[in-house]
């Protein structure tokens, strides 16, 4: 059970309720995660706001994103958030296995070359940001413009807020995804 209450999306106030909703049932069900953000108005609608309009923009290819936020994800241990993200991963072609041994990625037969560098920098954001060396970014630069290298490392480093707000508040994961 959550730690604190799920708010109605109707405790917000008109001009930024659509978008928290959205957030929380079309962006994907995320809706005890938005529920519980409707605490603090501002942080709902912009977090909210930011990755709807980041999924729109589309300036790196979405199946990095997703390896990167189950990657963070199953390191932090955010049952929440691999419940959330591996699905889209399933519909991109990975196995369970290939779920399972994601984070070994140097050996792993379901991972290109440029999966396998999302992986590896992901593990590097989240494990050792300050010790990352210019050689990964000149590695990085071979297949992304700094656009999509800073979008990456945005996702990533956001991920690890989420995995910690949903973990310190035990955030329920949705119904529909419960057995996922």
């Amino acid at each position: 059970m959550a730690r604190v209450s799920k708010r109605p999306y109707e405790s917000l106030p008109a001009d930024i309720r659509d978008v928290v909703r959205r957030y929380g049932t079309e962006y994907g069900p995320f809706d005890n995660q938005a529920r519980v953000l409707t605490h603090v108005p501002p942080a709902a609608h912009h977090l909210a706001a930011m990755l709807q309009e980041l999924k729109q923009r589309a300036g790196i290819t979405w199946r990095y994103i997703e390896l990167a936020v189950v990657c963070v994800s199953k390191i932090n241990a955010c049952d929440y958030c691999v419940a959330h993200h591996s699905p889209h991963l399933r519909v991109d072609g990975m196995s369970e296995e290939g779920l399972d041994r994601l984070l070994e990625y140097e050996d792993h037969p379901e991972l290109d070359a440029v999966d396998k560098l999302v992986v590896e920098y992901t593990i590097a954001v989240t494990n050792n940001a300050g010790r990352i060396r210019d050689k990964m970014f000149e590695r990085l630069r071979a297949h992304f413009t700094e656009a999509q290298i800073v979008e990456l490392t945005l996702r990533i480093a956001l991920c690890g807020f989420f995995n910690r707000f949903n973990d310190s508040l035990m955030i329920e994961i949705e119904p529909e995804l419960a057995g996922a």
